[in-house]
């Protein structure tokens, strides 16, 4: 049975610090060689939008461009339709490599074999 990780980032600009601990924590686990699964909702989901990350500055950490530039590349990134058409946004605002789907999609991640699930 394999693992894999799924992160559930509630915040951005509202709580940099929040974000960056999310990111991170799936950053780490991609390096570890485990299946990262990132869940962009409420605030989190403008992490998406281009632009956002170099606006989040917080001392001691790694830039968060750069976690989610891996992010990207290596994991699933996801972000939770209803919290974007809330916010007016839709899929064309979003980075490329962006995934839209609703809690239905959360819980099918979090609660598949060998899954962890950590909400930010």
């Amino acid at each position: 049975m394999s693992s894999s990780l799924v992160v559930k980032v509630t915040h951005a600009l509202d709580n940099p610090e929040r974000a960056h601990i999310a990111c991170n924590v799936a950053s780490v686990a991609l390096a570890a060689g485990v299946e990262v699964r990132v869940f962009l909702a409420v605030e989190g989901v403008n992490l998406a939008l281009p632009g956002v990350a170099e606006r989040l500055q917080l001392e001691e950490a790694p830039p968060i461009t750069e976690l989610l530039d891996a992010l990207y590349t290596s994991a699933t990134v996801t972000v939770c339709t209803p919290c974007a058409t809330r916010r007016g946004l839709t899929a064309d605002d979003f980075r490329p490599g962006t995934e839209m789907a609703g809690s239905a999609r959360f819980v099918e991640l979090a609660t598949a074999d060998g899954a962890t699930a950590l909400v930010y």
